[in-house]
């Protein structure tokens, strides 16, 4: 699917889970900050799964084998979406790394700027690449929970983000806009959840 700016994202978006945060963490630590926000032309980002689960929620049964995520509707489970004006899509809040910044910075970040949420970092999701009329971009992502149990969303800009909700799990499979970032929603309920996708 393609949008204006350098938004363009494809059903040939490709997703790696989970692993260490760098395929070389050596090569990561070495290089230092500049090492984040450049690379060779490839625009790097970074988001959150925000999720919170309701008190006394539990997951339903164990799923059939062959269950997709939106077949599987964990008991009070729900993650944040954004609806972005600019783009016209649902998605899990995410965005380009400033200059000197790392990417868990940059997640932690961006899901405060799109949601109004301070959240707690979580596991390494995964990482998605894919082509932007600009060139290749990789967002890499992390499991997050709100700071506040509340999950309260706060003020954000307009321009930006149009729209910021809580949706059931199962719900936020079917209105994410992109495949990509379904594939990083199955990852999380694959490394959180414990359901296999």
């Amino acid at each position: 699917m393609s949008r204006s700016g350098d938004r363009s994202e494809s059903s040939e978006g490709r997703v790696s889970r989970g692993g260490p945060v760098s395929d070389d963490p050596e090569r990561e630590a070495e290089a230092g900050p500049e090492a984040d926000a450049v690379d060779a032309g490839l625009i790097k980002a970074a988001g959150g799964v925000v999720w919170r689960r309701g008190e006394g929620a539990q997951l339903e049964g164990a799923p059939a084998e062959d269950a997709q995520p939106d077949e599987v509707e964990p008991e009070g489970v729900e993650v944040v979406l954004v609806h972005r004006p600019r783009y016209d899509d649902w998605s899990l809040p995410k965005g380009k790394l400033e200059a000197g910044e790392k990417h868990k910075d940059a997640a932690l970040r961006e899901v405060l700027e799109e949601t109004g949420l301070r959240c707690e970092m979580g596991v390494r999701l995964a990482r998605i690449t894919y082509d932007t009329p600009l060139g290749p971009k990789s967002v890499k992502w992390w499991a997050m929970q709100p700071e506040d149990p509340a999950g309260d969303l706060g003020a954000v800009d307009p321009h930006e983000v149009s729209e910021v909700r809580w949706v059931p799990f199962g719900e936020a499979w079917s209105l994410l806009t992109y495949g990509t970032e379904r594939e990083v929603l199955s990852a999380f309920a694959h490394e959180v959840l414990g359901i296999r996708t």
